[in-house]
């Protein structure tokens, strides 16, 4: 079983399309999906919300006040002892058998601690530009664009210096081992899963890019204008804490070691696309 943990706060139709997609996506991977309600002020998600839970297709867990992403997550993934998790934005869209291809990447390595698809907007899980923020290519579903990823990269992966915290499944022995998110440095959100991820690397875990799976990010939907602030902060953070973090990210843009996975799937795209719409999508990135 895998606890699948969404944090919800803002963003009533990134909400809808998210849960929507995770309880229509057919996986064979037996899954729990809890939905944290880190005291959304929108009426209408918390209606949705709880009308979700009480059809059973959700775990749904309520904070009588907003408490921050950080400790939505935790509470998510302490839920339960022994499980797997993935922590999963709540303004995302997967396809189906998304769950099986990021645990099956998992399990690959029994030093896995944390696995993360692509997406269009994901830093050094981004796609087709790499460390951007994409759009989808007209006229494509993310549902199209996951089966590219399945059958151009299928069992194909990348270890990468941090996950990128939008979709991010993490292995239990991690967890336990690692430990969860710092609340105290982290308080509402930003760079607790870089914290994560360094501290599970000084453990002896690794982290990985899952090449046969592609999730879509919107991005921005619950921080807004405050995102700045904190994104600096949390840097500020992190860097202090791991001064090894900084080279080893820039070394990995310079390598760009995901190249060949965005080029086979940006082939395929192409092939599948009108003439004038090949030629403009094969040449980004």
């Amino acid at each position: 079983m895998i606890d699948v943990i969404i944090p919800v706060y803002r963003g009533l139709a990134e909400t809808r399309r998210c849960l929507d997609s995770v309880l229509a996506a057919p996986c064979a991977a037996p899954r729990e999906v809890i939905v944290v309600d880190d005291a959304t002020p929108d009426p209408e998600i918390a209606d949705f919300l709880r009308a979700q839970a009480r059809e059973r297709t959700i775990t749904l867990l309520v904070h009588p006040e907003n408490r921050g992403f950080v400790r939505a997550a935790n509470a998510g993934m302490s839920l339960h002892d022994g499980r797997d998790v993935l922590l999963l934005n709540s303004d995302t869209e997967v396809a189906d058998g998304w769950l099986d291809r990021i645990a099956a990447c998992g399990a690959r390595d029994a030093r896995a601690g944390t696995v993360t698809p692509f997406s269009n907007n994901a830093t050094i899980c981004s796609f087709p530009e790499f460390a951007a923020r994409n759009d989808l290519p007209p006229g494509v579903t993310t549902r199209e664009l996951d089966r590219i990823f399945a059958e151009a990269n299928a069992g194909q992966a990348v270890e990468i210096p941090t996950a990128v915290g939008f979709c991010m499944w993490i292995s239990r022995h991690c967890l336990a081992t690692t430990g969860l998110f710092d609340e105290t440095a982290f308080g509402k959100g930003y760079g607790e899963e870089v914290d994560f991820c360094m501290r599970a690397a000084r453990a002896g875990f690794r982290h990985w890019l899952c090449g046969d799976t592609f999730v879509y990010h919107a991005g921005e939907v619950s921080f807004g204008h405050t995102g700045v602030e904190r994104r600096a902060e949390a840097q500020r953070i992190v860097d202090e804490r791991y001064p090894e973090f900084q080279p080893a990210v820039r070394d990995f843009v310079t390598r760009d070691p995901p190249k060949a996975l965005r080029e086979k799937v940006r082939a395929r795209l192409a092939a599948t696309r009108a003439p004038g719409d090949a030629r403009s999508y094969a040449a980004a990135g």
